[in-house]
């Protein structure tokens, strides 16, 4: 796994774990990668400094990569329990209710669900604030 530090359009910096260059290279193209700050897809590698031990420590107090997928991953799976016990689902018609709640056409909560990526830059376009989720998958039939 390699960690880059991204930047967005709008200065926006966040971090993204990948499988290679290659990969992050592939995904930013097909628009892939999102800022988790505005939603933007124009994504690119911020300078970064190298992680260097300080004297007396070992490489060995760096994570290995999988050590780190694997907390980057335990973080992801804490988040989506949050979502799917505080957030309302809405599945397919995320687009439709966030305007709805954005515009106060109906009362303000916090919802999750699915869109399309072009749904989704038009949402942040106008304005309506919205962050990609990872992971999420939508609930289990009761």
């Amino acid at each position: 796994m390699i960690r880059y530090r991204l930047i967005c359009k709008k200065q926006h910096e966040f971090d993204g774990w990948f499988r290679s260059s290659s990969d992050f290279d592939e995904q930013a193209e097909a628009g892939g990668v999102s800022c988790p700050v505005c939603g933007s897809s124009k994504v690119q590698k911020a300078l970064m400094a190298p992680a260097i031990p300080k004297k007396g420590k070992s490489k060995a107090s760096i994570p290995a990569p999988d050590e780190a997928a694997e907390r980057v991953s335990l973080m992801v799976a804490k988040l989506r329990t949050h979502v799917e016990k505080n957030f309302d689902y809405v599945g397919d018609r995320f687009a439709e209710e966030a305007r709805r709640i954005h515009y106060e056409e109906t009362p303000r909560r916090d919802i999750y669900g699915e869109t399309t990526l072009e749904e989704a830059r038009d949402l942040v376009e106008e304005g309506v604030e919205v962050a990609p989720l990872p992971g999420l998958n939508r609930p289990k039939a009761n």
